[in-house]
């Protein structure tokens, strides 16, 4: 191994080792919103699920607010400039917390319609619309968090957002608990313990960003011509990114036509693929943030060089995942569920994402590479290619469980391999970030 290949080994491990821990645990906050309330019963579970795909779509397609923070932050890093660095997340900050407010205005009055929209039983819906209106006062506050985690991330530091993310999911735990059982508020004691801790982390991440804007000497107003460019730069990722969720809401959609248990397993189903997605996009982070700092430094070897190592370790990543995935499919049920329905159906759908998670890995790492290069147009061009192959295909293999989730796990994750791979192996992408 040559001493340059051993550099960005290190600096992968750097990064990504924090950004594992940081994503393993936010996805761990709905794990335990799911254990908790999967205990209520079935008709609890399958709301918080409708509920949860509602806001985890607002929520998704705004990622954009990290995903182009991340590497603007790091170019600007990469060619010496730690003030424009520090204001360009600082625009990204601002932009989210507008963006949360009118959101959380406009989505109280739609709660309920929206919720209508997936079909469920009245009792379903009337609980997962309490949870969805709840959630929305804490959507500013989620919309802070990731704009400010990818502010953080692009500075190369991935270690501040594991330890405000490890605080907040042992308070939301704990909160949680004491809402839903101690205080007896069930569902609606979830949703608010959740936006509590929401808001605690945005308060935090607010004064990290103060501190490093003083010492960089970056302004904190917002720039007109600052907030402009995130959102023409998040454009794109917004379309990309809008892809992912009407894929994934297809999914739910057609779950909820299985039944309260076809979708209270899916539900489930989703929250372990969501969790193993997030450990493999620490890889993905890194790609971000070295890409877009080796872009900065004009160094396209270097580029091509992280690519290449973290193309490989996304797929070893997704074999070992794939393996413990297998490992506890068998009696994973009762954490998650009193229903010996929903237990009885689990194994199978944890069978079939185990399967799909070596190619996971390498699409969650190839997607983190070709966003840090700036490649945004092509990744939205590539995500409708994706749906107009995934949604014949899920309507025509989505009528069982088993088959709604080899469509999924694996045609789905299949093509977006294809259409990504085709991209990221082919000559001169490296050049043509360099120039955007």
């Amino acid at each position: 191994m040559t001493a340059e290949r051993r550099a960005v080994d290190r600096d992968i491990v750097r990064l990504a080792v924090p950004a594992l821990g940081a994503l393993v645990v936010e996805p761990l906050f709905l794990l335990t919103d799911t254990a908790l309330v999967g205990h209520l019963g079935a008709t609890p579970l399958a709301a918080v699920g409708l509920a949860s795909a509602v806001l985890s779509t607002v929520t998704g397609l705004l990622v954009f607010l990290a995903y182009s923070t991340t590497p603007a932050v790091a170019r600007a890093l990469g060619g010496g400039d730690r003030r424009g660095a520090v204001h360009a997340g600082i625009d990204g900050m601002w932009l989210a917390l507008v963006l949360g407010v009118v959101l959380a205005l406009f989505g109280w009055p739609l709660a309920g319609p929206l919720v209508d929209l997936f079909g469920a039983s009245t009792e379903v819906s009337a609980a997962a619309t309490t949870y969805l209106t709840i959630s929305l006062i804490g959507l500013p506050g989620i919309l802070l968090v990731t704009a400010s985690t990818g502010l953080l991330r692009g500075l190369q530091d991935t270690k501040t957002p594991l330890v405000v993310a490890t605080v907040g999911f042992v308070a939301n735990g704990l909160l949680n608990a004491v809402l839903i059982y101690g205080a007896g508020w069930g569902v609606e004691g979830s949703a608010a313990g959740t936006v509590i801790v929401q808001w605690a982390m945005a308060v935090v991440y607010v004064r990290i960003a103060v501190r490093a804007a003083r010492s960089s000497g970056a302004p904190l107003r917002p720039g007109a011509s600052g907030v402009a460019r995130a959102l023409r730069s998040g454009a794109w990722l917004f379309l990309r990114t809008a892809s992912l969720r009407i894929a994934m809401l297809a999914t739910v959609g057609a779950a909820a036509g299985l039944g309260t248990t076809g979708l209270a397993t899916t539900q489930v189903g989703l929250t372990v693929f969501s969790t193993l997605a997030f450990a493999l996009d620490a890889l993905a982070i890194a790609g971000q943030a070295l890409v877009g700092h080796g872009l900065g430094a004009r160094d396209p070897s270097r580029v091509r060089l992280v690519t290449r190592r973290l193309v490989l370790l996304g797929i070893a990543g997704g074999v070992l995942l794939g393996v413990l995935t297998l490992a506890v499919s068998g009696v994973l049920g009762p954490v998650f569920s009193d229903s010996r329905a929903v237990r009885d159906a689990l194994p199978v759908v944890l069978v079939l994402i185990a399967v799909g998670m070596p190619v996971a890995g390498y699409v969650f790492v190839l997607d983190g590479v070709l966003i840090g290069a700036g490649d945004a147009r092509y990744l939205a061009i590539a995500g409708g290619v994706n749906l107009v192959v995934y949604l014949p295909l899920l309507w025509w293999a989505g009528g069982t469980l088993a088959g709604l989730w080899a469509a999924f796990a694996l045609g789905y994750i299949g093509v977006r391999a294809v259409t990504l791979g085709v991209r990221a192996h082919r000559r001169g992408w490296v050049e043509q970030a360099l120039a955007r």
